[in-house]
């Protein structure tokens, strides 16, 4: 049985970068021996196996063949008599087929240090068609790679696009799209390379048709910048979608986006949320008090939720791509007075359910109209 490490590691050690994990391919065993080993087994599809001590993935060497259309359609072989240059070669890219073994010689088959040296992303070979997936895992490695000055390889780009024409993208599980997106989007200092690309490679309009993607597009700026304020997931792909609508892009189709890609919860609510309130945000100040708390109410701004901070966050950046003010400060300022009265401070005998809850309301009202009244000057 011999080990070697692959993929990702040895690619990320190359570029003097930190592997973010180690993940090993086992040649010359069986799933008897692995076990035996003290291995945990944990993969269903094909043999993947924890090591007793490091708990890092080992995988048995295999082979695949295409069945089916889509990401799963593939009989795997694993077995002891498949040799790593056969396990090597049914990986995506050149640069993440080089393997390393325990002395720390590297096995390069098929030219990955060359592409590394070149900033190069490559298909190994022309079974990387046979994926679909590949096609949004290339666009998230050149969007990670970007500011290392990785580009992809003329031949790759001709063979993406000519597997995109024949709707190749529309196979994917929803589930599979965002999770490359989301990855790209989350992990990539440059995530509006990863749209760029599929631009490039043709398969933008199968997931992304409400994506406006011209040069200079308010969207891709504002991805830009929530990358550059670090922000979380959810505020960048609200910040992503939000000026979509400037574009050709209404509202519910925007919505209609977030469930046809199976978008978490939290992130399709924040989205709906802040094309619902951005009208009432950027007036700021110029509401009226009694439409202060309602906007204040529908933004959650009084529940233990983080809907409230991330509207605000969203529209922060999009206020910086806008070059307009921020009204941050205000609207939190107006939660801040409004939230000072509870309901306790308006119980008096007598009142009983939503009597109480109007009495709020009214107290809160007068409470953001003295401060709205304060903040004008003279």
């Amino acid at each position: 049985m011999k080990r070697y490490l692959v993929g990702g590691a040895v690619r990320d050690a190359l570029l003097g970068l930190a592997p973010h994990e180690r993940d090993w391919v086992v040649v010359g065993s069986t799933p008897e021996q692995m076990r035996a080993a003290g291995f945990t087994q944990v993969g269903r599809d094909f043999p993947v196996f924890l090591h007793p001590q490091t708990r890092e993935e080992h995988a048995l060497a295999r082979t695949e063949r295409k069945t089916a259309a889509g990401h799963q359609g593939f009989v795997v072989h694993a077995a002891a008599d498949v040799t790593l240059e056969e396990d090597l070669v049914r990986r995506d890219l050149t640069v993440n087929a080089i393997a390393q073994d325990e002395s720390g010689a590297l096995i390069d088959p098929h030219g990955g240090q060359r592409d590394l040296e070149n900033r190069c992303l490559r298909h190994v070979s022309p079974a990387f068609s046979e994926d679909p997936l590949r096609v949004l895992r290339l666009a998230r490695f050149a969007a990670r790679f970007a500011p290392l000055g990785f580009r992809v390889a003329d031949e790759t780009v001709a063979l993406c696009r000519q597997l995109n024409a024949g709707g190749a993208l529309r196979e994917l599980s929803a589930e599979r799209v965002w999770q490359e997106t989301a990855r790209a989007i989350s992990e990539s200092p440059a995530p509006i390379v990863y749209f760029a690309t599929l631009q490039v490679l043709g398969g933008l309009a199968d997931w992304f048709d409400w994506l406006p993607t011209a040069h200079g597009s308010p969207s891709l700026m504002a991805l830009d910048q929530a990358a550059n304020d670090h922000a979380e997931l959810a505020v960048r792909v609200a910040a992503l979608m939000a000026p979509a609508t400037a574009a050709q892009a209404t509202a519910a189709q925007l919505v209609n986006a977030c469930a046809r890609l199976r978008m978490p919860k939290d992130i399709a609510t924040l989205v709906d949320s802040y094309l619902d309130a951005a009208p009432d945000l950027r007036l700021a100040d110029g509401l009226a008090a009694a439409a202060l708390l309602r906007r204040l109410e529908r933004m959650a701004a009084f529940r233990p939720t983080p809907l409230f901070d991330r509207l605000l966050a969203v529209d922060a950046v999009l206020a910086k791509v806008a070059q307009r003010l921020d009204p941050t400060a205000f609207w939190r300022g107006a939660r801040d007075q409004a939230a000072v009265l509870q309901a306790r401070d308006v119980r008096v005998e007598g009142l009983h359910g939503p009597a109480i809850a109007r009495a709020l309301a009214a107290a809160r009202t007068q409470r953001l109209a003295d401060w709205q009244q304060g903040l004008r000057p003279g």
